[in-house]
């Protein structure tokens, strides 16, 4: 995956992708480091939308679900932690 550019929510939106990932101890930057340096790739199997895993700067392994708007820009749907 080339390097990508996220779309994000406001921060005060309660319902918006920023609030949702610092639900999950995550912010913007953990997301993109993610995004742009993912180690796997696959499809979510609950909603079909791609997902990716990585590490963040600080080494947290996470999974981010996202749809795809073009080739270089993405919607970060959630991400969360998850065992490698």
């Amino acid at each position: 995956m080339p390097l990508v550019d996220a779309i994000w929510d406001l921060a005060d939106d309660p319902e918006g992708n920023v609030q949702h990932i610092a639900e999950h101890g995550l912010t913007p930057l953990d997301v993109e480091h993610v995004l742009n340096h993912p180690e796997r790739h696959d499809l979510s199997r609950s909603s079909g939308r791609p997902i990716v895993y990585g590490f963040t700067p600080s080494g947290e392994y996470i999974v981010i679900i996202y749809d795809e708007i073009d080739e270089s820009t993405i919607y970060p749907i959630t991400a969360y932690p998850v065992e490698e």
